[in-house]
């Protein structure tokens, strides 16, 4: 199994053919026993090394993964089952220093049990200085991308793993805070896995080894390609016509046959590659698309709704993406498409108001620039948190509203005969919100109409 594999094998899986280079590094004074005296463990560290050919638990350098160049560090589990040391600090601190002054993203290959218990607090306090090596790196603009081996827990789990900008781990892993020697008797082993991980919005996806070096591949082209130009509105994929009325625009919409997102990204990208999870505990899978596409030869990042009621999860998910994009300098394409927030009681307890909110602030406070197209049902302020101000166009097929009709009808106690009316007096077509100065128009949307940009209202 590719989990079992040393550290040079694993990064022989990774690396394109010889290309890569181990960084130099020179190990400080030792004292007998290490910092604390413990006895045999100058022993313990020679028998690892015997075994293993590696004087530490990490082995750090550069080397292409399909073409692109990046920092790789890659776990040696078999040296004092790949725990952290002071002496693993020195060389993981030097690997980001590099990265830094070179400008190339981070490749942490973590198969790690945690802190190593011969050293002490000297030993976990290496954490903090991963970390600070981390926050540098990441307020640098360069990508982090970890892949999580057998096992990845403890510390170097929660730094090196999580602690990424992007988390794969392979099939059937180990992954957790809690190594398997220190977890309640009763707890469930299946919530230690990658794949509970990917479901808890922890990690982004499961790749199976034999497909790493192209996954990899794909996520550092379009990690490490910034672009200060705005992403191109992508052309309507349904009726071009515009509506008549207000309900002819809501029943458009909502209408079973209209193009979704998948379709829009599909049409959009010629390669993307999915962000998944919340970091927080949640995904929303059904509700909202983000990622990294490759558009017209440049990068784009896109979080679309998919015409459901939106989730906390998803809502969280789209602000990771949005700040992750701002950092690495990629324009943002936002893809509205939803009735509304999901208001059921679980989602206020999951925190749906915090969490449209860092949306709203994350969209009106990024120095990227952010592209919004509404392609469907634009569903007060659960759709609003998604678009950008100024920078909002409409499909023909569109429509968004400050409430939904039925609702505004039933707030005003108006008999159900008045919805369609109702519609006409919320102006929520496409050519009304332009003439309301809230969307842009242009030939590509609307044609015809020429291009006009939104006014100060949004």
């Amino acid at each position: 199994m590719a989990e079992r594999l040393t550290a040079r094998e694993f990064l022989a899986l990774v690396a394109d053919d010889a290309t890569f280079t181990e960084l130099p590094h020179t190990d400080g004074p030792w004292r007998p026993d290490g910092p604390l005296g413990w006895p045999g463990y100058d022993a313990s560290r020679a028998r690892a090394a015997e075994r293993t050919g590696e004087a530490e638990s990490v082995v750090c350098g550069t080397g292409l993964v399909e073409g692109a160049r990046a920092v790789l560090v890659s776990f040696e589990f078999g040296f004092l089952g790949g725990s952290l040391g002071h002496r693993t600090g020195d060389r993981l601190a030097a690997a980001y220093a590099y990265a830094r002054e070179h400008r190339l993203p981070v490749v942490p290959l973590v198969a790690t049990g945690g802190s190593r218990m011969q050293e002490g607090m000297l030993a976990l306090t290496q954490l903090q200085r991963v970390a600070r090596q981390s926050a540098l790196t990441r307020a640098a603009g360069l990508a982090q991308i970890a892949v999580v081996r057998d096992p990845a827990t403890g510390g170097g789990w929660a730094t090196l793993g999580a602690g990424a900008d992007v988390v794969l781990a392979l099939p059937g892993a180990q992954v957790g805070f809690a190594g398997s020697r220190v977890r309640p008797p009763d707890a469930d082993p299946a919530a230690y896995t990658a794949e509970a991980q990917v479901a808890a919005g922890s990690a982004d996806a499961v790749v199976p080894p034999w497909e790493l070096r192209a996954t990899l591949g794909r996520w550092l082209r379009l990690l490490t390609a910034p672009s200060g130009e705005p992403a191109p509105v992508p052309a309507p994929l349904g009726a071009r016509d515009l509506p008549a009325g207000g309900w002819d625009a809501v029943r458009r919409a909502r209408a079973a046959g209209r193009p979704r997102a998948g379709a829009y990204l599909d049409a959009y990208f010629t390669d993307r590659v999915a962000l998944s999870g919340d970091r927080c505990g949640g995904r929303d899978p059904e509700g909202m698309l983000c990622g990294f596409g490759a558009h017209a030869g440049r990068t784009v990042a896109y979080a679309a709704q998919t015409g459901t009621a939106t989730r906390p999860a998803g809502y969280r998910t789209a602000t990771r993406l949005i700040h992750l994009a701002d950092r690495l300098g990629i324009p943002v394409l936002t893809l509205v498409d939803t009735p509304g927030a999901a208001n059921d009681a679980e989602a206020e307890r999951q925190g749906a108001g915090p969490a449209i909110a860092d949306l709203f602030g994350a969209v009106a406070s990024v120095r990227t620039p952010v592209t919004t197209l509404v392609i469907g049902e634009g569903g007060s302020g659960g759709a609003l948190a998604l678009a950008a101000p100024g920078s909002t166009w409409a499909t023909p097929d569109s429509y968004f509203s400050v409430i939904a009709p039925e609702h505004a009808a039933a707030i005003l106690k108006r008999p159900p005969e008045e919805v369609r009316p109702t519609a006409d007096q919320l102006r929520l077509r496409p050519q009304d919100l332009a003439d309301l100065g809230v969307i842009r128009t242009s030939e590509q949307v609307f044609p015809g109409t020429g291009d006009r940009r939104s006014g100060e209202r949004m």
